[in-house]
């Protein structure tokens, strides 16, 4: 069995079999940037800097486990959908309040 067949969108994107350092880095990123994202749209509130910095690191540290997950399973591509989810549901959200802001005038 070819392992390039096994790889999921991302990784055969960045051709992780080919060259793996930079694959594998444009991989962490990726996962890093699209946790961030989620993390942001979803979950974040406000918090002094050093909690920020806090949580960035631990968020730095597990995208590190989910990229060598992410070559095999479809981490990254869970990240763009959730991703897409959130930023659906901050529009209707938006939309909703504007609507009943101009319903109570």
């Amino acid at each position: 069995m070819n392992v390039e067949d096994r790889l999921s969108f991302f990784p055969s994107l960045y051709r992780v079999t080919e060259n793996s350092d930079l694959g594998m880095w444009m991989l962490y990123i990726t996962i890093f940037l699209l946790s961030v994202i989620v993390y942001k749209l979803g979950f974040a509130k406000k918090l002094p800097i050093l909690k920020s910095v806090i949580i960035y690191i631990f968020l730095a540290l597990g995208c590190t486990v989910l990229t060598f997950l992410g070559i095999f399973l479809p981490i990254a591509e869970g990240l763009v959908v959730a991703a897409l989810i959130l930023i659906i549901y901050k529009i209707r959200l938006h939309q909703s309040k504007k609507q009943e802001a101009e319903q109570a005038k």
